[in-house]
């Protein structure tokens, strides 16, 4: 491509992708950021309209950390971009006596200095009287989260980072082969990038330009979600009077009518593993009528609410949700930055900052984020 050579080429710009040629940008770096098809497309893990930002994540303090760092970066964004993407609905947690993981995030968002409020059952029935508490014993409450508009946010990451001197190109990448470094990254209209540095953080689509690497390490899942559209002049499910909302205990979660879209509710479930070129984007009817009776028993004034908007997206899984940066095993100036989980878009700030210090400075990166601890089977321990 125009026989340029770039300090780094950043292959995928979701949400990961768009925040480390941001971070290698501000850092005075030559960056060429590339997607095949458009950042935070209808493909893409970062597409859609909305994402949780929360600080519970049980005892994994990392991700608690990493979350308010990126809230705070977040926030910085879009005040000096002027773009209100961010929602502060609060985040409320359910959960049932048994649930552990709601116990110790209580705990580490505590140990964190991040404002929680616990509630009994009983003050939950009198503050949040949209929700039919069956199966509910107590909560919890982060009144600084929220909810962050996803597609328009990253869009607007990788604008700025062009604004700052990154270049961006629509292209396909093929699969490297190389030993010891890759000098330059051939692409799908026969054209080669030469770079110093390459970061891969193409989401769902890391097993397929590595196949033998991660075909079997990363695993993307196919994910449906709905909303429903409220009652006219009904505001029980908008902000202030509705907050983001998890329930593990359910494996479901839902966000408030945003900017008049409708109530999201989704299931939380590492369910059918996909394609992401290729998998059908409409949601299943059994999905749909299974959505439909848990909104009329969770919130009965739901009950006859239509669905005003579906998506089918997917999570690109690792083993047991924690995230995968690491060096290429083969080539030593190609990483690997993946596996969001479903957990992920939250970080994006955080977790490029860390991209770009380890591309820029070196150094081993955390334990739990490198390759050899992804297996290749599913056992879920991050939420």
């Amino acid at each position: 491509m125009d026989g340029k050579t770039y300090d780094v080429a950043v292959v995928g710009a979701g949400v990961f992708g768009a925040w480390t040629a941001w971070h290698l940008t501000r850092a005075g770096k030559r960056v060429l950021l590339m997607d095949a098809y458009g950042p935070a497309n209808a493909r893409a893990s970062s597409a859609g309209e909305s994402r949780i930002i929360r600080m519970g994540y049980g005892p994994d303090e990392i991700y608690t950390r990493w979350s308010q760092r990126a809230l705070t970066l977040w926030q910085e964004f879009f005040a000096r971009t002027g773009q209100p993407l961010f929602h502060r609905t609060g985040v409320l947690w359910l959960a049932r006596e048994s649930d552990t993981y709601a116990k110790q995030s209580v705990e580490t968002i505590t140990r964190c200095g991040v404002p929680c409020e616990r509630l009994t059952r009983d003050e939950l029935e009198k503050r949040f009287p949209q929700f039919s508490l069956d199966g509910v014993d107590w909560g919890f409450f982060e009144p600084e989260s929220g909810a962050l508009m996803a597609r328009r946010a990253v869009q607007a990451v990788v604008a700025d980072a062009v604004k700052s001197g990154a270049e961006y190109r629509q292209a396909t990448a093929q699969t490297p082969a190389a030993k010891g470094r890759l000098d330059a990254l051939q692409m799908g209209d026969g054209s080669r990038i030469s770079a110093g540095a390459y970061v891969f953080a193409c989401g769902p689509w890391l097993g397929k330009i590595f196949p033998s690497l991660l075909a079997d390490r990363i695993f993307p899942s196919r994910q449906e979600v709905f909303f429903f559209g409220v009652p006219p002049g009904d505001v029980r499910f908008a902000p202030p009077a509705m907050p983001t909302w998890i329930f593990l205990g359910d494996e479901v979660y839902g966000l408030p009518d945003l900017e008049s879209r409708g109530f999201k509710i989704a299931p939380d479930r590492h369910g059918e593993h996909v394609d992401p070129d290729t998998q059908s984007r409409v949601v299943s009817a059994q999905s749909a009528e299974d959505v439909r009776r848990y909104v009329a028993r969770r919130f009965p004034a739901l009950k006859d609410a239509p669905v005003v908007e579906t998506r089918v997206c997917q999570y690109e899984n690792t083993s047991n949700g924690d995230f995968l940066i690491d060096r290429h095993p083969e080539m030593e100036n190609v990483w690997l930055v993946g596996g969001g989980s479903g957990h992920g878009f939250k970080h994006g700030p955080s977790l490029g900052e860390y991209v770009a210090k380890r591309v820029l400075e070196g150094g081993a990166t955390e334990a739990k984020f490198s390759l050899s601890a992804k297996r290749t089977f599913q056992k879920r321990a991050v939420y």
